[in-house]
């Protein structure tokens, strides 16, 4: 195929992509549903205006590399131990309970047994960019049931990986027909790829980190080649490539700048995803597709209402409400990106055929498409429900008050971006009179270096609106920006706007002519550094003047 028709068969396919995204929107419906819809849409099935291809396929393994990545990048093990046993209990248990009702259903319709296994698996995970989505949307992140939910995704992230590692050697071992040799050689290699990370971890990235930080550009793009590197690196050692990107996210995970590289990257990652989910939508094979479509109900009504049901009766029994546990519950109410990851990986390794490929995916689709209005309408839901689910609420034991008092996140009173000479100055006066403060910049040289314990700090860009969900916004009473910048002081306003930020806002800057600017922009206070001085010199020169007079 000659360059400019694949160009033009690209520009065509996301202006298809923009306008099914603007109708998922419209229909409140995650764009994981558009995309593949696009691709049914345009592939061979139905329209035949495009056929997969090489770059296709490029850019989707950069984009799944990526999600890994994030994924390793966001991965908060400290949310799992101050969720105590409930998150281990709750993603443990139902991933082990899905995976064998799923499994003995395949069985009793025949599906043969490593379609029944790779079925079993993809059944298990759900999607965790789509619940903290939602979950961010209805302001529940932080709510007991929301915390709880991101502590058991999180388990359940953690199995994906093992299960790909797992999956890799069933196809080495399959190639070789020595599994035993396999597994030690597989164990042996994984041990290298995380004695080297490791390494990079201690002598390497701090190093490379701080300057890289010193540009917003030069951090994204070394972040995407850390990943995609060891992603490669992965490969080449007989991994697959998602190990070596989620090993490179948690490379970067406890450093400094992890909200800030995670903020950037989404878009990439969204954006690279896109070719996934639309090429996975055009080798759908619509002539054996109809057939699966009762088996697909049939798994997608237990994902539904199964998957919650567990959930319930997990935290039912370790004392939790019933409401509790069933607005966590529904988080894992459709299966994830990741579950078709696992489906085209074993498609790939020649385990499982078109035809399974094709069940998971239209599963896919139904709990994804069904599960966004549970979720959404999830406290209507719970009151038509709640009768029915007394059974699963455990007597005389509530562990709820326990838990809640003693994760209790401490919420800062102001956050204050931008460390420079006056904003230091700010920020340790504020500290002095006795308020807590949470300090941002961008300059990672002065992060490393802020030596007043009574000032907690953060890298992190003002002018980033990605990153501005991840800051501790709720119950905080005043967000200041130090930046004098138009620029970064409209952007901050547009940001926690957004974010529906009930507390006051105040900006600086060194044109008073902006003053009424800002106040129509809804800032309720803006410091003129200069003018503030010069009064305030202004001020005692003339005391000290009209005492010697």
């Amino acid at each position: 195929m000659e360059f400019s028709t694949l160009f033009r068969e690209f520009a065509a396919l996301l202006a298809i992509a923009v306008a099914a995204g603007f109708i998922a929107n419209r229909l409140r419906q995650p764009l994981i549903v558009a995309f593949i819809a696009v691709g049914i849409l345009v592939g061979p099935p139905v329209m035949g205006l495009f056929e997969h291809n090489i770059a296709m396929e490029l850019l989707a393994e950069f984009g799944i590399a990526l999600l890994l990545f994030v994924v390793g990048l966001k991965l908060d093990l400290h949310l799992i131990k101050t969720m105590g046993p409930v998150s281990l209990a709750t993603g443990l248990g139902q991933i082990t309970f899905t995976a064998t009702f799923v499994f003995l259903i395949c069985q009793l319709l025949g599906i043969d047994l490593t379609a029944s296994l790779y079925i079993a698996a993809a059944m298990s995970f759900s999607s965790t960019i789509i619940i903290v989505k939602l979950l961010s949307d209805k302001r529940e992140i932080d709510s007991l049931h929301g915390r709880i939910a991101i502590g058991f995704l999180i388990v359940q992230d953690i199995m994906v990986v093992i299960t790909m590692i797992v999956i890799t050697a069933m196809g080495a071992a399959g190639e070789q027909a020595q599994l035993t040799t396999e597994v030690f050689s597989v164990l042996a290699r994984g041990l290298l790829l995380l004695a080297g990370v490791a390494l990079l971890m201690r002598y390497v990235l701090p190093y490379l980190l701080t300057y890289a930080a010193t540009s917003t550009e030069l951090l994204v793009l070394f972040s995407i080649a850390l990943a995609i590197s060891l992603a490669g690196l992965s490969d080449w050692i007989g991994f697959s490539k998602e190990v070596g990107a989620f090993l490179g996210g948690i490379a970067l995970a406890t450093t400094p700048y992890r909200e800030a590289i995670g903020s950037r990257l989404i878009s990439v990652r969204d954006f690279l995803l896109l070719f996934f989910f639309i090429s996975l939508g055009a080798q759908l094979d619509f002539a054996t597709l109809g057939a699966q479509v009762p088996i697909a109900l049939l798994l997608s009504a237990f994902v539904l209402i199964g998957n919650p049901l567990i959930v319930v009766s997990i935290m039912g029994v370790m004392g939790f409400r019933r409401r509790t546990g069933f607005l966590a519950g529904l988080a894992v109410a459709q299966i994830s990106e990741f579950s078709l990851i696992l489906a085209a990986l074993g498609f790939a390794l020649g385990h499982i055929n078109q035809e399974t490929v094709g069940l998971i995916t239209l599963v896919a689709l139904i709990t994804i498409a069904v599960s966004t209005y549970m979720i959404l309408y999830s406290h209507a839901l719970y009151a038509w429900l709640a009768p029915v689910l007394k059974p699963f609420e455990r007597k005389g034991f509530d562990r709820e008050a326990e838990l809640q008092g003693a994760h209790e996140v401490r919420i800062p009173d102001v956050i204050l971006f931008g460390l420079g000479r006056y904003g230091s100055h700010v920020a340790r006066g504020l500290a002095e009179a006795g308020f807590d403060v949470l300090a941002v910049d961008f300059d990672p040289t002065r992060v490393k270096g802020w030596q007043d314990d009574r000032v907690a700090v953060r890298y992190g860009d003002a002018e980033d609106p990605d990153f501005i969900p991840s800051l501790p916004l709720s119950g905080v009473k005043q967000v200041i920006s130090t930046v004098p910048q138009r620029e970064v002081s409209i952007s901050l306003l547009k940001a926690l706007r957004a974010e529906g930020f009930g507390g006051e806002v105040t900006v600086t800057s060194h044109r008073p002519d902006l003053v009424e600017f800002y106040r129509q922009q809804g800032c309720d206070r803006v410091l003129l550094p200069y003018s503030d001085a010069a009064d305030q010199a202004i001020y005692q020169i003339r005391q000290a003047l009209q005492q010697g007079a």
